[in-house]
């Protein structure tokens, strides 16, 4: 039993290290400047080790999601609210772009000018 909580313990501190990194990734990918100057002196080398949000966020997803349902049941919901599109959805703004739009690219614009309506930004939880 005390083995079992130890490797539980073990496999949500990695999770949630990850997770921050990817957050901090996902920041990045859509305000360098800003990241750069909060991160002053470490901003290159703490850049260097980040993760490809892309390439691990649906590994680290998969990973969560399994621990989440196993320990922490009533939250799961709250868990993929923040990566799946609602449905049905008649169009995306702020308040319905999802971390699944993110991975896709989705921007939206509007008018001959483009201005933009929605991007990758509004993915970044806060």
């Amino acid at each position: 039993m005390l083995e079992n909580l130890e490797t539980y313990k073990k496999d949500l501190d990695k999770l949630v290290n990850d997770g921050e990194l990817l957050h901090i990734a996902m920041q990045w990918e859509c305000f360098p400047d800003k990241i750069e100057e909060a991160l002053g002196k470490k901003a290159s080398e703490t850049i260097k080790t980040l993760p490809s949000f892309s390439e691990e966020y649906q590994s680290w997803y998969s990973e969560t999601k399994a621990i989440v349902k196993q320990l922490l049941p009533d939250r799961l919901p709250d868990l993929v609210r923040l990566y799946e599109k609602p449905k049905p959805r008649k169009d995306i703004s702020y308040e319905n772009y999802r971390i699944e739009d993110y991975l896709h690219g989705i921007n939206v614009t509007r008018g001959w000018q483009k201005g933009k309506v929605v991007g990758p930004d509004a993915a970044i939880p806060t």
